[in-house]
């Protein structure tokens, strides 16, 4: 016979409503009839969510990991896809299982956030995604979640009261940029995201800001938008062929792109660099395989990783107020074959 609701309500004798708070340890509900909830629920062998395991100790041993609805595109998903070897390593260390959800279902278009909260399917979340709507925060806030966010700048909330690990996305475009001004180019074109979301702006304005500090304006002629994925980087290129053959040098601020372009330029005889220098982003081990080999600017995926989740660790573990991870990683210059000095 299976246990429902309405059987442990009879029992307690309170309204159904008051068993699935208590269940769900709403501060609504008194701390003497949440236990007497609980313990009629587990003498009964009710089974909570899929996991009679988490009426008593109240924890599912799985933490969600939220991931962006760009991953499905080719760039953005070699970059997280290396994230989540590392993320799914690092838990796996703390015998805990990790669920990977976008933020919304794109089919019915509800909170995949609020439904896995409501069902407690998870004790903490990762949220390496900047589609987090102010509701979702509220929701994760009002059942007291602990989160780290990985990767992403947050948007909408305090960033002085949450965690989150992401690398200096600014300072990378700004380092990209002067590496090619340094090497004598004037001419800088630049491919960013079309969802234009955090992390590229953030690489924009570093691009802004390295030709602004030497004199150049920003034009917006030099700025193009394209999905991350190869093959937007080659149409990009196909479409743009004399603008990109006229440039002194392209930095495409994901390194997919800067391989697409690059091929493609290539494919019309537009040597590289000697003719159009083109750096990358991101730091992927792809562009080792191309020739040229391409200059990129490296994130260090393998600190991110680390830090994000051995931070919510700690969170599940205790969480003392006021006490936040503001972590903000150094990029580096990864110098390869694809840059040269104009000469």
């Amino acid at each position: 016979m299976r246990i429902t609701i309405k059987d442990i309500a009879k029992i307690a004798g309170v309204d159904h409503s008051t068993v699935s708070r208590s269940l769900n340890d709403s501060p609504r509900v008194s701390k003497k009839t949440k236990e007497k909830i609980k313990k009629i629920a587990e003498e009964l062998g009710f089974e909570f969510n899929h996991n009679a395991r988490a009426l008593s100790s109240q924890k599912t041993g799985t933490v969600g990991l939220i991931y962006p609805e760009t991953y499905e595109q080719t760039g953005t998903s070699l970059f997280l896809a290396y994230l989540l070897k590392n993320i799914q390593r690092i838990f796996e260390k703390h015998s805990l299982d990790v669920i990977i959800k976008f933020p919304k279902n794109k089919f019915t278009n509800e909170s995949n956030i609020k439904k896995i909260i409501s069902q407690r399917k998870v004790d903490g979340l990762i949220i390496a995604s900047p589609d987090i709507l102010p509701e979702d925060w509220e929701y994760i806030n009002k059942f007291n979640i602990p989160v780290t966010f990985l990767h992403f700048r947050p948007k909408y909330f305090h960033s002085d009261k949450i965690d989150y690990v992401y690398t200096d996305h600014k300072k990378g475009g700004y380092m990209a940029t002067k590496y090619l001004l340094n090497l004598g180019h004037k001419k800088i074109i630049t491919i960013t995201d079309e969802m234009y979301d955090t992390q590229f702006q953030d690489r924009t304005h570093g691009y802004q800001e390295a030709l602004e500090e030497v004199g150049y304006k920003l034009k917006a002629e030099n700025v193009f938008k394209c999905k991350t994925s190869f093959e937007a980087g080659y149409e990009l290129a196909k479409e743009n062929l004399e603008e990109f053959k006229n440039a002194d040098a392209i930095f495409a601020q994901t390194d997919i792109v800067a391989l697409g372009i690059q091929e493609y330029l290539k494919s019309k005889d537009v040597k590289i660099p000697q003719d159009v220098s083109i750096i990358g982003y991101d730091g992927l081990e792809i562009g080792e395989f191309f020739s040229p080999k391409l200059t990129t600017i490296l994130q260090p995926k393998d600190k991110l990783a680390d830090l994000a989740c051995e931070r919510l660790v700690e969170l599940l573990k205790e969480r003392k107020e006021g006490i936040y991870l503001h972590k903000i990683l150094e990029p580096k210059l990864l110098i390869r074959e694809s840059c040269v000095e104009k000469k």
